[in-house]
């Protein structure tokens, strides 16, 4: 079984600018790599605007971008645009979290008090019980932009760590990546959800109705990822990742079945269900407390990304709640999409 689609993306290109910054980064990977100065200002941009901007100069690291040149990826004047909007963003989020303690000896505790501590609404209890098959549309939109590359940032922490750390981390990823089969891979069982849901399974397809809260979700994890100053950062968000995983996904799995999403659909959390019951002990009890065993100034840096995890995903359940309860789309509104630029 499985819905039929409702959509007909039938292909991907760039995405349709939403303020200055777009604008200008795309008038630029249009055309072949070329040398070029321009110094953005994203204190004084939407927070859509920003968020794509970083978002397309990560996915040159990524899968790439239809129609750009695959040299921009090191273009220099390109990376010191990047810089620019990462320096803000990167800024914003310490802002955003504020003090933290830099107390090696305590920083598991930390973690499971993070992670068990709640406080906010529960964007999995609302789908289990009161969502319909197209909040669930939506959500998996939302969620395409970081499940359909499950995993891919959090592997750059491999080459930047050592020892038992490092071990740990990959036999993580390994579970993340299907352990070698690649219709197991959670990408690859995340693409299956879609497919069931009459959803396209393309990478980046709905690019144009994402908005910055959720593409602020999978830039957090670039931004960590490609920086090696902010591997134990990384490491902190992975951690939380997997230790605040498995009562979600549960639910999740719970709402889709209700709302008649047959097995193939309901795999991917089914999945997460058990396997994040034993990553949650081995990132916290293994690759953290090891990373910080070996390399006790890191402690803060692996709080920072923790916490910064915490900080856009409250940010995007707000916002999408929000607008659920108000009776509107979480996504991008049709009049804010207008026609693909050319």
């Amino acid at each position: 079984m499985r819905i039929p689609a409702l959509d007909t993306v039938v292909g991907v290109q760039l995405p349709q600018a939403r303020g200055p910054l777009t604008e200008r980064l795309f008038s630029h990977l249009r055309r072949p790599p070329h040398r070029f100065w321009w110094e953005p200002k994203p204190a004084s941009a939407s927070e859509d605007d920003l968020q794509l901007a970083l978002y397309c100069c990560y996915e040159l690291h990524y899968g790439g971008l239809p129609g750009v040149d695959p040299d921009w990826e090191w273009a220099p004047s390109l990376l010191e645009v990047r810089a620019a909007l990462e320096r803000y963003m990167e800024a914003d989020l310490r802002a955003r979290v504020g003090p933290i303690n830099a107390d090696p000896n305590t920083v598991v505790d930390d973690l499971w008090t993070y992670a068990t501590s709640g406080g906010g609404p529960s964007l999995s209890g609302w789908v289990a019980d009161y969502a319909t098959l197209e909040h669930v549309r939506e959500l998996a939109k939302h969620r395409s932009a970081y499940q359909l590359k499950e995993a891919d940032p959090h592997t750059w922490a491999i080459p930047r760590l050592t020892g038992d750390a490092k071990a740990v981390l990959v036999a993580i990823q390994a579970d993340e990546y299907g352990n070698g089969v690649a219709s197991e891979m959670h990408s690859s069982l995340f693409a299956d959800t879609m497919d069931c849901l009459g959803l396209q399974t393309q990478p980046n397809a709905y690019l144009d109705e994402i908005p910055g809260f959720t593409l602020a979700t999978v830039n957090l994890i670039s931004l960590l990822g490609l920086k090696r100053r902010l591997r134990a950062a990384l490491v902190g968000h992975l951690a939380l990742f997997e230790m605040t995983s498995t009562g979600p996904m549960g639910r999740y799995a719970r709402g889709l079945e209700r709302l008649g999403v047959p097995a193939r659909g309901r795999r991917f959390y089914d999945v997460h269900v058990e396997a994040d019951e034993l990553h949650q002990y081995l990132a916290s009890e293994g690759m953290v407390a090891h990373l910080v065993r070996m390399d006790p100034h890191l402690a803060a840096d692996v709080r920072f990304g923790a916490l910064a995890l915490s900080a856009v995903e409250s940010h995007f359940t707000e916002e999408v709640l929000g607008r659920w309860l108000a009776g509107g789309t979480s996504l991008r509104p049709s009049e804010e999409l207008g026609l693909r630029a050319p």
